[in-house]
Parts: structure tokens; C-alpha cells; sequence
């Protein structure tokens, strides 16, 4: 009986401490729904333009 009364103790403390847990997010309120841009806009890809942001390490280095 005594062990029980102390858990009750603490978790009354615990409780008074944190207090309650936040209600649970459901998954469909987590995902955002947005559209995507058109192709053609702004983010559209650029053989021509391409090479601006190409990266090697060989080509750095002369090699």
C-alpha cells in the first residue's frame, strides 16, 4: 500500500509540474496541399543555362 501511494504522490507532482500532454495532431492536418508552379515559370530548367551551375572537381583542379 505504500508503494501505491507514492507513485500516486509522484505522479500527482508530475502532474502539477508538465501538466497534460497537447491533444494529438492528426496526420491529415500535417500535410500542407499546395499547388506547383507551371512549367515554363521561373523554376523551369535551362539546357542553355545549365553550365552556370555545373561543379566538378576535376574541372576546378585543371585536371
Amino acid at each position: 500500500m505504500g508503494k501505491e501511494l507514492s507513485m500516486d504522490t509522484t505522479a500527482a507532482a508530475r502532474h502539477a509540474r508538465f501538466g497534460e500532454l497537447p491533444e494529438r495532431v492528426r496526420f491529415e492536418d500535417m500535410a500542407e496541399e499546395a499547388e506547383a508552379a507551371p512549367r515554363g515559370g521561373a523554376n523551369a530548367y535551362s539546357p542553355e543555362g545549365s553550365w552556370k551551375y555545373y561543379s566538378c572537381l576535376a574541372l576546378d583542379l585543371g585536371l
